[in-house]
């Protein structure tokens, strides 16, 4: 613990996959892979670069394959992972034999989870048993998504005890992490609070994942508060990119460069580097026509 802080801290950047999912211009796979490799070169070791979905639900990401094709096996220590919906997409993941850990996905509100996946938070689960099965037959981590679990675009708030009750379902199947998501950027450092604070007395804390949007300008002020609670992992994507297609309004991620400058203020280890984030980003911005929305990203260069 650095004061207290855990230390070190993982981060996952989810740029590739979540940043790029909602862009409307087509990034060429070799862009791409251009910018997955630039976050390695940054030094980050946990990197979402795709998702297996059917090509017509996300045409952004219509273009894993290939886009594994073009990168090859990870660098050691550095690890790929990608998001599955069902047995079929983890099939297709595996089958490129880059992606050694995949990411299910489902929701705390029905309402958001029927629009997501056209199913039930329970008929998705359902779904995810084989995709656990072939898992951990094929030894491939498994981490689980649980969405709007700091408010719903269609329903409000939602309540603590559901967004517990849909993790434990999720550590249940045998998921390695759980990574509990502010998808529409709604929640505070006291929803943090109430929904931790309900979560973690029951599972382990290790479990516990952290993917919180910018929306209203609280992603900072809420990773501290998961940091206060002992939170060690978050999700982040370079360049502030993303949103998310079945939340309307929804802004980007929390930013890797924003995510890291906290991080180096408070002394938390995390082996990111600042500015090889911001040159992994630059590489990516000229080919989605519009600027990035990092903070630390477009802030005059600081010496510290």
């Amino acid at each position: 613990m650095n004061g207290s802080y855990p230390s070190p801290v993982r981060i996952t950047d989810v740029g590739p996959r979540d940043g790029l999912q909602n862009e409307g211009a087509f990034v060429p796979t070799a862009a791409k892979a251009a910018f997955v490799r630039g976050l390695v070169a940054a030094g980050l070791r946990e990197i979402e670069i795709t998702s297996f979905v059917r090509p017509d639900r996300i045409p952004q990401l219509a273009d894993a394959e290939a886009l594994c094709a073009l990168l090859g096996p990870p660098p050691e220590g550095v690890r790929y992972s990608a998001l599955v919906p069902n047995v079929r997409g983890f099939d297709r993941a595996l089958e490129t034999g880059v992606i050694s850990k995949v990411g299910v996905f489902t929701a705390a509100s029905e309402s958001f989870n029927e629009r997501n996946v056209n199913a039930s938070i329970a008929k998705s689960l359902e779904r995810f048993v084989p995709v656990a099965e072939r898992a951990r037959e094929a030894g491939v981590a498994l981490r689980g998504y649980v969405s709007t679990a700091f408010g719903c675009p269609y329903e409000g708030r939602v309540e603590p005890a559901k967004v517990l009750e849909v993790v434990k379902e999720l550590v249940d199947l045998g998921c390695e992490d759980i990574s509990v998501s502010d998808t529409i950027g709604a929640g505070t450092p006291g929803d943090v609070a109430a929904v931790l604070g309900t979560v973690l007395a029951e599972v382990p804390l290790e479990r516990i994942a952290l993917h919180f949007h910018d929306t209203r300008g609280m992603a900072a002020a809420n990773t501290l508060e998961g940091l206060r609670h002992g939170v060690a992992s978050f999700d982040a994507s370079a360049g502030g990119l993303g949103g998310c297609p079945f939340a309307p309004g929804a802004a980007g991620n929390l930013a890797t460069e924003d995510l890291v400058y906290l991080l180096d203020g408070v002394g938390v280890e995390h082996g990111a580097r600042l500015e090889g984030v911001r040159a992994a980003s630059a590489g990516v911005e000229e080919h989605i026509g519009h600027p990035l929305a990092s903070r630390v990203y477009c802030a005059p260069p600081w010496i510290s």
